[in-house]
């Protein structure tokens, strides 16, 4: 697999985000300590990632029920989706899935207008971060082109679903005001659960998932093969 080793900030961003963030790690309730910046993928760990997002609320908290619908639940829902588009997905492209918005357990889910206001520096940390958590559970820093693909279109069917189901949007306004030209699932009902029973369920998959992929390496596979197609 290949490993890739990305280069420093630039001088300008290092040294603005060391004036305004001195220090640029997270202690995690692991006992872990993550470089936010610079992430290595030895610190990350996978329950950390759970509880993170399993308490990281999507559409800024504003949904329907008692609780929040979280990214860890949205996970999930991505993972279903592409097991129905793509029921032949081997276990690492369902792994790369369910951890698609990992980096979210420490930067959070900012809404698309707020990410877009700030910026570069924010996507790359978030890249930085993806491609530590892509490493640390055995998966290509950079996905296929493919993959990236399908994962993301599944992930907009996910976010056009949750927006009619949960968060107050008409199927209409899905195109018109979120500019998704995926069309929300009517087949798949979406409810949220509580935050201690989202990071159960998502670590269960990811169990899962992960056990299968690890079985796949050690007969042979070898996931992030540029050539790979659906």
């Amino acid at each position: 697999m290949t490993r890739l080793t990305r280069a420093p900030l630039p001088p300008e961003d290092r040294r603005r985000l060391d004036e305004q963030a001195p220090r640029t790690w997270q202690r995690m309730l692991s006992g872990r300590r993550l470089n936010l910046i610079e992430p290595s993928p030895l610190d990350i760990e996978i329950h950390d990632v759970a509880l993170g997002l399993s308490r990281n609320t999507r559409w800024n908290g504003q949904t329907a029920g008692e609780h929040g619908w979280s990214v860890a639940q949205h996970a999930l829902v991505v993972v279903e989706i592409l097991e129905r588009r793509q029921p032949q997905s081997p276990s690492w492209v369902l792994l790369a899935a369910l951890l698609h918005d990992a980096p979210e357990y420490v930067t959070h889910d900012l809404i698309t207008p707020l990410k877009a206001a700030v910026g570069d520096v924010f996507r790359e940390i978030e890249t930085r971060l993806q491609e530590a958590v892509h490493l640390a559970f055995n998966l290509p820093a950079r996905l296929p082109d493919a993959v990236k693909a399908e994962i993301k279109r599944c992930d907009l069917i996910a976010g056009a679903t949750e927006a009619v189901q949960l968060a107050g949007f008409k199927p209409s306004e899905v195109r018109t005001i979120l500019r998704i030209a995926e069309r929300p699932l009517k087949d798949m009902t979406l409810a949220p659960l509580p935050s201690a029973a989202a990071r159960e369920a998502f670590l269960a998959r990811f169990e899962q998932l992960h056990r299968a992929h690890r079985h796949a390496l050690a007969q042979g596979a070898q996931p992030g093969a540029a050539e790979f197609r659906f």
